[in-house]
């Protein structure tokens, strides 16, 4: 008998429930803003798809996606005309930028 993903989510313990909704919540807002910076941008997925050399629907995959690698996320904002930078946020410390995934 199969569960759902609700209902093992919801036999987990509340620390657990709330760092996966924390989650999901970080890689909702990356979707949007992914689709956010083309269209700041002006560019259309059609655009984008022809400077990355890869087709429109693969673009609409991307910023669709839940995850990816940092690779992929970087050619799209270099793409678009940005630079993608990396910080960690430590709770009592100072932030950290991770500068050596080029």
């Amino acid at each position: 008998m199969s569960k759902s993903t609700k209902e093992i989510i919801l036999k987990l313990s509340k620390k657990r429930q709330a760092k996966i909704k924390k989650r999901s919540n970080n890689l909702i807002a990356l979707e949007l803003t992914l689709r956010a910076l083309r269209t700041k941008m002006n560019l259309t997925q059609e655009q984008l798809a022809e400077i990355l050399g890869i087709t429109q629907d693969g673009i609409s995959r991307l910023e669709n996606r839940k995850d990816m690698k940092i690779s992929t996320l970087m050619n799209y904002v270099n793409s678009v005309g940005g630079n993608l930078r990396l910080v960690v946020d430590f709770p009592d410390s100072e932030s950290i930028l991770i500068n050596n995934f080029d």
